[in-house]
């Protein structure tokens, strides 16, 4: 971890299995890569999280006055450490997440203005990006209990790039997993919608997408069997439309984007 915030009771709220979790704040953004490095020819884990690649700053930056110039030692320390890093994690099949943030880019006037921090090399060795963004909030009443987001495959070497989703991250419980339960449920014809009311099997569970989540919540066994049947209907049709699916005037602008 490189931006020393991690709140452990909010992350088991979130999910997080604290137990399992190694958690390492180290000083420079050498010490940190080379951190993941020993993890990943160790074998030990299964999956490494570096937050983030913007907090990874260079130990001569560090050690420098500010104000002083360090153009193109982030993106070195990136290559250098992506080059080293590649093999190892392929032997040791370890997945490595690196979380990044957007910068704007001076002085453009065509094009998209946004750029990632940390170079190209991340870019070009990573074998999934995905562009992360809030685009509206979640409202219980007049308050906000969460953030409507958009995932978009920027990048994808394993299967087919340009889709996107949708779905709500509540405050304090993560993913909005059985709402995301109803609208699949909904999409699949699993669950009857007649105007503001759901139903399933014939039996009202909620007016509202609200209420019907929150039977969901409260009726478990209800809830994984319909999970389990939207599971097979997504399995068996695998050339479904996606709910949010990137035109083709879009994906081609994707490929083309320095982001």
């Amino acid at each position: 971890m490189r931006n020393t915030r991690l709140t452990l009771f909010y992350a088991r709220k979130l999910g997080v299995d604290i137990d399992n979790l190694l958690c390492s704040q180290p000083d420079t953004g050498e010490q940190a890569l080379e951190i993941c490095d020993a993890l990943a020819r160790s074998g030990a884990v299964d999956v490494i999280v570096v937050d983030s690649v913007a907090a990874l700053t260079p130990k001569a930056e560090i050690e420098g006055e500010i104000g002083d110039s360090h153009m193109g030692l982030a993106a070195r320390m990136m290559s250098q450490a992506m080059r080293k890093l590649a093999g190892n994690l392929k032997q040791s099949n370890t997945l490595l997440i690196f979380i990044n943030q957007i910068r704007m880019k001076i002085g453009v006037m065509f094009g998209n203005p946004e750029t990632t921090t940390g170079g190209n090399a991340l870019k070009f060795y990573a074998s999934v990006r995905l562009d992360i963004r809030r685009i509206g909030a979640v409202k219980e009443g007049d308050n906000v209990v969460g953030s409507e987001t958009r995932v978009k495959v920027v990048k994808n070497k394993i299967a087919a790039p340009f889709k996107q989703a949708e779905f709500q991250i509540l405050y304090g419980e993560g993913i909005n997993f059985y709402g995301e339960l109803v609208d699949l449920g909904v999409k699949e014809k699993l669950i009857e919608k007649a105007g503001a009311w759901y139903s399933y099997n014939g039996e009202k569970i909620g007016q509202g997408k609200a209420n019907a989540t929150t039977w969901l919540k409260e009726n478990p066994a209800t809830a994984k069997e319909i999970e389990k049947r939207v599971r097979e209907l997504l399995l068996s049709n695998q050339n479904a439309t996606p709910d949010f699916a990137v035109d083709d005037s879009e994906g081609v602008a994707e490929t083309n984007e320095d982001f």
